[in-house]
């Protein structure tokens, strides 16, 4: 899988990424048929951002039966969008994020000491 850091991908997008994520391959006709049942999009427009995924290097096409793959793992995308999130909202400071959001939480116990396991493997 790639880990291309410059690949952003907006809401349509990831509805077709969650299905290839979940699916491993799937036809581009099966593709539009799913998402013309969730989202309410034609197949032309369906097919428009597959397209703009495969140009930015998200979604691998194979033929023959235009089956599309992911080529960035979940894990990537989510490393990205949150990198980006801290960087627009919070400077790219992640404890700054930590503390305005853990103040406005109500943890249970178990959670804190799961938050204090997750530091503790840091240190090491």
């Amino acid at each position: 899988m790639s880990t291309l850091p410059d690949i952003r991908l907006h809401e349509g997008e990831l509805n077709i990424m969650e299905l290839l994520w979940s699916n491993k391959v799937l036809a581009a006709k099966d593709i539009s048929k799913i998402i013309k049942e969730y989202v309410g999009w034609e197949k032309n427009t369906t097919y428009t951002v597959i397209k703009r995924l495969i140009d930015k290097g998200a979604v691998k096409r194979e033929d023959p039966g235009f089956l599309c793959r992911a080529a960035i793992s979940k894990r990537s995308v989510q490393n990205i969008e949150t990198k980006a999130l801290l960087n627009k909202l919070y400077n790219g400071s992640l404890s700054t994020f930590l503390t305005e959001y853990l103040k406005n939480q109500d943890l249970s116990r178990a959670e804190i000491m799961e938050l204090e396991r997750i530091l503790g493997e840091q240190r090491l």
